[in-house]
């Protein structure tokens, strides 16, 4: 336990030991700062603003009516506790449309709907997976850089986390087989599970290609061990056809919880919906949930019922053309005013990732430089585990050693400005880093 004593008021609370460990999440920090060029978060830019004015308006309309006409008791379930693991109606235009992409889901109607659990944000389901899963030294895979959202859960939990080398199209699955074996080495334990954005990944923005998803299937099949997909941006793809998800291998639902988010095809309204496989994962986790918030708003659930009903297929394409826009912008003033170094070029999701040819502390040139002159990016070790509970694969060592995050990365959004500011931003920011560098 950690004692923090206030003398001036005589008294003492008992902290959790994670909270010295873990750091505040980067993300929700740099949301302090208000600055022109905000290339920090994956705040969505580019949201159907009519379509939501309409669907508020409609919902709107409906309770009126159900008001008017004396059913006051549908209006106030609305606006009620609900099932934690979401409102049916909502669960079965989600498991349609999961369908329709490539999860294999239940003949039988009921199981169907009961299949699709809805959380309160995506990120609910990283911390609860965590929750369920992880004891104190317990071993989970990833990929490096990783998902900060899901790193703090795993700090929080005290998970040894070892993270995997990725390239241009993702993590490297013989390199996780070699990290499932060297764990059992090293901690005398599988990985409780294997933790991947295969889609626009999140923070590199690379795409894992059809044939490397099926191998990751076949090594958590071979060793028994859990895949959690987190597919937040899968919607947002701008390269030609979808690639199947790791789940659609996943026939028989026992090796893969798939994770989505309403955040980035939809609006912010902390909603997210998920597959888990079946029985006592599945079980755990809505237990879990349940006492964390207890149910999701059902009011958000109304509304975004009828936005993918209704709305999603006409209004979301237009958006995603719009987000190519401001990522080809983005690549193009990177490589016109950047100094020398190694860039993504995604096709799809909210970020470019940038590392420097030259080392320098990208954490300290954003508070000492960047922030400064009105310009906000999410550096790059923010996205690797603290050296406490991280670990690397290192393939020319064939072994498990101790993480060290390099300092010269910055993950770069390019979501929420239009691309006349990011092309302005990132031109201010390439002329202070040739500074800074020089």
């Amino acid at each position: 336990m950690v004692f923090i004593v206030n003398k001036s008021l005589e008294y003492s609370f008992k902290f959790s030991a994670w909270t010295e460990l873990i750091p505040e999440s980067e993300i929700r920090r740099l949301l302090k700062y208000k600055v022109r060029y905000y290339f920090a978060g994956g705040k969505p830019g580019v949201l159907p603003l009519e379509a939501w004015a309409q669907i508020i308006k409609n919902v709107g309309e409906e309770i009126e009516k159900l008001i008017r006409t004396g059913r006051t008791r549908e209006v106030l379930d609305l606006f009620n506790y609900e099932k934690t693991a979401g409102w049916d109606p909502l669960r079965k235009v989600l498991a349609d449309r999961l369908e329709k992409d490539g999860v294999p889901l239940p003949k039988d109607e009921a199981e169907r709907i009961d299949s699709v659990i809805v959380t309160t944000g995506s990120q609910q389901a990283l911390f609860t997976i965590a929750n369920i899963l992880i004891d104190p030294g317990d071993v989970v895979i990833t990929s490096a850089p990783a998902y900060l959202g899901m790193l703090g859960p795993l700090g929080i939990h005290q998970a040894n986390v070892v993270c995997v080398p990725t390239d241009e199209h993702g993590i490297i699955p013989e390199y996780v087989e070699k990290a499932i074996e060297k764990s059992l080495e090293k901690f005398r334990r599988l990985p409780d599970f294997i933790y991947v954005v295969p889609d626009s990944d999140n923070p590199k923005g690379t795409m894992m290609p059809l044939k490397r998803r099926k191998q990751l299937y076949e090594i958590a099949e071979k060793h028994k061990v859990l895949i959690v997909e987190d597919a937040a941006y899968r919607d947002i793809y701008f390269g030609g056809e979808k690639i199947p998800p790791i789940k659609s291998f996943d026939k028989d639902n026992k090796y893969v919880a798939y994770l989505r988010t309403t955040s980035k095809e939809a609006a912010v309204l902390r909603v997210g919906y998920c597959v888990l496989p079946k029985g006592k994962l599945a079980e755990e986790f809505i237990k879990s949930k349940g006492y964390q918030d207890l149910c999701t708003p059902v009011i958000n659930q109304v509304l975004l019922k009828e936005y993918y009903e209704k709305w999603i297929d006409k209004v979301l394409p237009e958006a995603v053309e719009e987000y190519k826009r401001r990522c080809d912008a983005m690549i193009e003033s990177i490589e016109q005013h950047f100094p020398p170094g190694l860039h993504t070029r995604p096709k799809g999701g909210f970020f470019v990732w940038y590392e420097s040819e030259k080392d320098f502390n990208a954490s300290k040139f954003l508070e000492d430089v960047a922030l400064k002159n009105d310009v906000n990016y999410t550096p790059g070790p923010a996205f690797y585990p603290v050296e406490s509970l991280g670990y690397y694969y290192n393939p020319d060592k064939n072994d498990i050693e101790r993480i060290k995050a390099p300092r010269n990365s910055m993950r770069l959004g390019f979501s929420l400005l239009p691309a006349e500011d990011i092309v302005e931003g990132i031109k201010l920011l390439g002329r202070l880093l040739h500074e800074y560098l020089k």
